[in-house]
């Protein structure tokens, strides 16, 4: 199959929030029409955080690069036409007389090298606590406590939190998991 050998990796603008709808969209078209001839594969560069809510760790996967979506493809004919005109599409990032230029092939592997990055090294943490803030301990020889966030420590996943015990001040070292807001 000669086509195999023109195909490049392009990138699509599109809606940010909408590159699963555009995925979808564009997966829907390779299976029930001949865009497949064409299109080899679509891409959302994802990584995996979590959260800590009411003290239970909760993963979601966030896009690395909201608003775009990458596509390795031939862009014959009618092919780009048909991609730009898919629903939450802007457009190719770059283009040069209405034709869309490919990403070179080395920043697709920097792409593609730092998503499986972090595939491998697992999760970050979106911090939902900051400095200043109340909690309440959960958990621990603590809990029922309250006090007032002092330092957060994201590599950790540690808080230093002010509590008041026996009528003192007392610092507390504690995990994302022992606390809530208050």
């Amino acid at each position: 199959m000669s086509e195999s050998t023109t195909l490049k990796w392009y990138v699509l603008r599109a809606i940010s929030g909408k590159e699963n709808k555009v995925k979808e969209y564009i997966d829907a078209e390779i299976k029930n029409s001949d865009l497949g001839h064409y299109v080899a594969q679509v891409l959302i560069p994802t990584e995996k955080v979590y959260q800590i809510r009411n003290g239970k760790k909760i993963t979601k996967e966030r896009s690395c690069m909201p608003g775009y979506v990458l596509i390795e493809a031939n862009l014959i004919g009618e092919v780009p036409h048909r991609l730009r005109n898919t629903p939450n599409v802007i457009g190719f990032l770059e283009e040069k007389n209405h034709d869309p230029i490919p990403v070179r092939q080395s920043e697709v592997n920097k792409i593609l090298g730092t998503v499986d990055d972090m595939q491998e090294t697992g999760e970050e943490i979106l911090t939902p606590y900051y400095v200043g803030e109340n909690v309440k301990v959960i958990f621990g020889p603590f809990s029922g406590f309250s006090g007032l966030i002092e330092e957060v420590n994201t590599e950790k996943k540690k808080l230093k939190v002010m509590v008041m015990i026996f009528g003192r001040k007392t610092p507390l070292e504690l995990s994302f998991t022992q606390v809530e807001k208050e």
